[in-house]
């Protein structure tokens, strides 16, 4: 039965049977202290957000916050949470995936607040 330093020492020497114990689904360690379901769901998101994932892994994830109680609201926290250490282009890239995911789709909402839409809006030229 491990305790925390224990499983700190076996990950840092690299303990593949203890990696592959800690990552399968559903994989508990006896001694260690798991987080609840909501708490792990909003630290996969963020994971995800650091890892600037595609928009199909977030979709199980939200999925088991979803279960979990986890609210749009929440989902935006995350976000917010973790803007200072993954910088602007992670959260920017990260927010329309998540609220998809969470059944909002933003990109639809902006089309339908601006009828004119992104792209085809006239710029006005550089110096002008």
């Amino acid at each position: 039965m491990p305790n925390a330093e224990d499983g700190f020492r076996r990950l840092t020497l690299g303990d593949l049977a203890f990696i592959a114990t800690t990552t399968r689904p559903g994989g508990t360690i006896s001694g260690i202290s798991h987080l609840d379901a909501r708490t792990d769901a909003l630290v996969k998101i963020a994971a995800l957000v650091a890892l600037d994932a595609p928009p199909s892994s977030y979709r199980t994830t939200v999925e088991a916050a979803d279960r979990a109680g986890v609210q749009l609201d929440d989902l935006l926290a995350v976000l917010v949470a973790v803007s200072d250490t993954v910088g602007s282009a992670r959260i920017i890239s990260a927010a329309p995936r998540i609220a998809l995911a969470a059944g909002y789709d933003v990109e639809a909402d902006l089309e339908r607040l601006d009828p004119v839409g992104p792209s085809t809006r006239v710029r006005p030229a550089r110096g002008t």
